[in-house]
């Protein structure tokens, strides 16, 4: 019996190439490693450029997200690590709060993509990173860059504050 299909959405084409910023926790330095490499190949084979910086932790990384988002002119952000399970509850605090940050930073407007692994172990974790394998990194940041692509074909479109002339005079006339 075969396992279930994965779809995965076709490469974004981009009216400007974009620029992205991989924040990585190298904790597990040879998951980081696989989870870089996915990411930058991924960003490469779509024509876009990356900068990479390292934190200490996944705790660490919406915070440096949202400072680069306020501070630099990255078009979106791609965030990498790896968590695994040990035998406190800190893994449950690290694994909800990274994503909670990374969460509150998309919806506030911001290209993410996540690729923070939360795993039981090192085999689990490296069948995810490695770009033979699962390739989490080239996938999150593929995520990125299909939210830079809607944001650049929303770019201008906004609805402005206020009320709209039609929704207050449909006819055009002038009358209210």
């Amino acid at each position: 019996m075969a396992g279930p299909s994965h779809y995965s959405l076709p490469r974004p084409t981009f009216a400007r190439a974009p620029k992205l910023l991989i924040v990585v926790a190298p904790y597990y330095r040879d998951i980081a490693d696989g989870l870089i490499a996915g990411a930058r190949a991924e960003i490469a084979a779509c024509g876009a450029a990356c900068d990479l910086i390292e934190v200490p932790g996944a705790l660490e990384i919406p915070p440096a997200i949202a400072m680069a988002a306020r501070m630099t002119e990255y078009d979106g952000h791609v965030a990498l690590g790896c968590i695994i399970r040990g035998e406190t509850t800190h893994y449950d605090t690290v694994c909800n709060e990274s994503a909670r940050g990374l969460m509150q930073l998309g919806l506030s407007g911001l290209a993410i993509g996540n690729g923070i692994l939360t795993v039981e172990n090192h085999a689990q974790a490296w069948a995810r990173a490695d770009t033979a394998q699962q390739d989490k990194g080239g996938g999150a940041a593929a995520a990125a860059l299909h939210l830079i692509a809607l944001a650049q074909r929303w770019a201008g479109q906004g609805r402005g504050v206020g009320f709209a002339r039609d929704l207050i005079d449909p006819a055009g006339t002038g009358a209210r």
